[in-house]
């Protein structure tokens, strides 16, 4: 019988004023017995809406139903069907935006907790899944795959091909494998630990990674087809920070939101032999107002700032950031000062940073699409007191690749070009998704690339 409760169970969490001074996980998980509640409160609707909203077609309503009868491994085996990194998705996807935002519940309640079951069988699996041992290798096609990047996009692609039989081998330019999960999201949001383990059910499929492998400067695309490689699968993110092109700039206590996270992500994560120094004043202004914005700013606290303010030019229903995110910002102590808009970033004789003049905005009539567009109030400039500030506006792709691969097209902004059905690129042979393409947008939108263009190379390679 269906749990008409209307709220979900709600998540354990550290208490704010604890997590904000730690960079372990905020969120707890589920017990057991909160997972068997929650995943009876499912209706398994005819037409189960949720699944649409999945951008990996995960058989949510199918995984739902073996947690309510306790049957958790089977669980992860149906997830596991359509999504590689479920423990990864179940923490840092916008479930309120796609499978949760389509759910039934959500019309008179709130939707089924999908993320946090599909968290909690995803980690009930590392703990107590493969008894007998690691899955068995597929038969082997004699096929070879080259995956440039080991971010989702990369991850989900080099999966789905092991899965058919082909040899794979991820060339990953960092030190460890992962690329924006180990290297831009905070410990505190996703542990490096589950990153580790994801990855490393991939080998168990016999997929191969190569570290400090940077193509397109090590090796070109082209030297890898001259190795046997018969097709390219090119998922290396977006990690060229954008900046805001105002005065004060360049001043000492300047930093891209990109810096910050993967220097955090060094020290107090997953590659301490790599500690790199952060010196984070006291009173620090976080430009932006995504998920980056967020992490950037709940780094800021936690590495001692007394003061973190995030500056949005729109107000709180346009933030781009996942809701959760915010209400955990705000409970952290992190000041919102919306409708401002930075002009200039002030210095002292000594270039430091001492202040981020603002303006003040109000939104404007709405346009032709029903967006209200920021407006600058006049006169209404001020100066917030700051010795940091980090700007968070976006990152688009490193134009490496492009500029070494002849015969390879871009976009108007500045990513490859290709093709939304197969992520076939200009190149023969070469395919690309994921923010490599798009720039800047979300782990499961990037592992819904990756798994298109599997599906595409394995068409072109059958094709040959």
């Amino acid at each position: 019988m269906a749990n008409m409760r209307m709220d979900k169970n709600p998540m354990p969490e550290q208490e704010p004023l604890v997590r904000n001074k730690n960079f372990d996980e905020v969120a707890l998980g589920y017990t057991p017995e909160m997972a068997m509640d929650e995943a009876k409160r499912c209706l398994h609707c005819k037409e189960p809406k949720c699944m649409e909203g999945c951008p990996v077609a995960v058989h949510i309503p199918d995984f739902i139903a073996l947690v309510a009868e306790g049957k958790f491994d089977e669980a992860c085996e149906v997830i596991t069907q359509t999504n590689a990194l479920p423990g990864i998705c179940g923490r840092v996807c916008p479930q309120e935006n796609q499978c949760e935002g389509k759910c039934i519940r959500g019309i008179k309640g709130e939707s089924v907790g999908i993320g946090r079951l599909e968290r909690f069988v995803a980690d009930w699996h590392m703990e107590h899944g493969h008894q007998d041992g690691p899955p068995a290798i597929p038969e082997a096609n004699g096929h070879k795959i080259a995956i440039i990047g080991s971010g989702p996009a990369g991850l989900t692609c080099a999966s789905d091909l092991a899965r058919k039989g082909y040899d794979v081998t991820v060339f990953e330019a960092f030190h460890k494998p992962g690329g924006v999960l180990v290297y831009g999201i905070p410990e505190f949001r996703l542990p490096k630990a589950i990153v580790a383990k994801e990855i490393k059910k991939l080998e168990y499929f016999g997929v191969k990674i190569v570290t400090d492998a940077v193509i397109g400067r090590a090796e070109s695309i082209d030297e890898l087809f001259e190795q046997g490689f018969e097709a390219v699968f090119v998922g290396s993110g977006a990690g060229l920070p954008q900046f805001l092109h105002i005065p004060g700039e360049n001043l000492l206590g300047v930093f891209s939101a990109n810096e910050i996270l993967t220097r955090v992500n060094l020290m107090k994560a997953y590659l301490p032999e790599y500690d790199t120094p952060i010196r984070i004043g006291k009173k620090v202004a976080v430009v932006g107002g995504g998920n980056v914005a967020m992490d950037a700013a709940r780094s800021a606290k936690r590495l001692g700032a007394d003061e973190v303010y995030i500056i949005y030019r729109r107000g709180m229903d346009e933030l781009p950031a996942r809701k959760e995110e915010v209400e955990h910002a705000q409970a952290e102590e992190i000041t919102f000062k919306l409708l401002n808009n930075p002009v200039e970033i002030v210095g002292d004789e000594g270039d430091h940073v001492t202040g981020i003049k603002v303006v003040k905005m109000e939104l404007g009539e709405p346009d032709a699409t029903g967006r209200r567009r920021p407006v600058e109030v006049p006169g209404s400039e001020y100066v917030i007191d700051v010795d940091t500030v980090i700007i968070a506006i976006g990152t688009s792709p490193n134009p490496l690749i492009l500029s070494t691969t002849p015969g390879l097209e871009a976009t108007k902004k500045g990513g490859i070009a290709a093709d939304d059905a197969t992520g076939a690129t200009s190149r023969a042979g070469v395919f690309a998704g994921g923010d490599a393409v798009t720039g800047a947008a979300t782990v499961i939108k990037a592992m819904g690339a990756g798994k298109t263009a599997a599906a595409g190379i394995d068409r072109y390679i059958k094709s040959l």
